[in-house]
């Protein structure tokens, strides 16, 4: 499909969405070892908010892409990404908070973009962000709760985090609440359709 923005070709970019320790390093190494680019818009965010000298936190990084989506409409931190992309490859954005930036993506690359969501149970994910160790996962139960509910829905912004919506919207998802193996045989199974 011709890029509207930049005059040449995409391969396949795949979108990946997933609540906070979903788990969504288990679908993005799979799709890497099958020769995806990997992007995560985390890099985006973190470069501008160093040159401001600010925090490299969560919030910090939410407001920005919010504050980016309000200023230059919802497809603002895509943009930014695509420009940065060698689109002669396939490519993997992680990760999608707005729904409109799903649309923003479907509209420039229609069947060349597909979104996955990855999800888990609540009590799974904190789990696994205490084992994980980042230093923008140290929280505890009440903390968690209220990043998780911002990072899932803001009804007060609607250029903010809407993960759960892009989880709803996504063209494939992968339940990561079993084991390692459980969520392995999704992934594939999504890659033997998806090609």
């Amino acid at each position: 499909m011709q890029d509207s923005m930049r005059g040449k070709f995409y391969k396949m970019i795949i979108g990946v969405c997933g609540r906070i320790g979903a788990g969504k390093e288990t679908l993005t190494k799979f799709l890497t070892k099958e020769g995806f680019e990997y992007f995560e818009t985390r890099r985006v965010l973190n470069e501008h908010l160093t040159e401001q000298g600010k925090e490299l936190s969560r919030t910090n990084m939410q407001d920005l892409a919010d504050k980016w989506r309000s200023e230059d409409g919802v497809g603002a931190l895509m943009k930014k990404i695509i420009e940065r992309l060698d689109l002669s490859k396939n490519h993997i954005i992680d990760s999608l908070r707005n729904f409109g930036e799903a649309e923003f993506l479907r509209q420039e690359l229609g069947e060349d973009f597909i979104l996955i969501g990855v999800d888990a149970p609540r009590e799974i994910r904190f789990e696994r962000i205490k084992k994980r160790g980042k230093q923008s996962d140290l929280l505890d139960w009440e903390n968690f709760l209220k990043v998780d509910e911002r990072d899932n829905f803001d009804p007060d912004n609607p250029m903010g985090q809407q993960t759960g919506k892009c989880i709803e919207g996504s063209d494939f998802v992968v339940m990561n609440d079993k084991d390692l193996n459980s969520a392995m045989e999704q992934v594939k199974k999504i890659w033997n359709e998806i090609n």
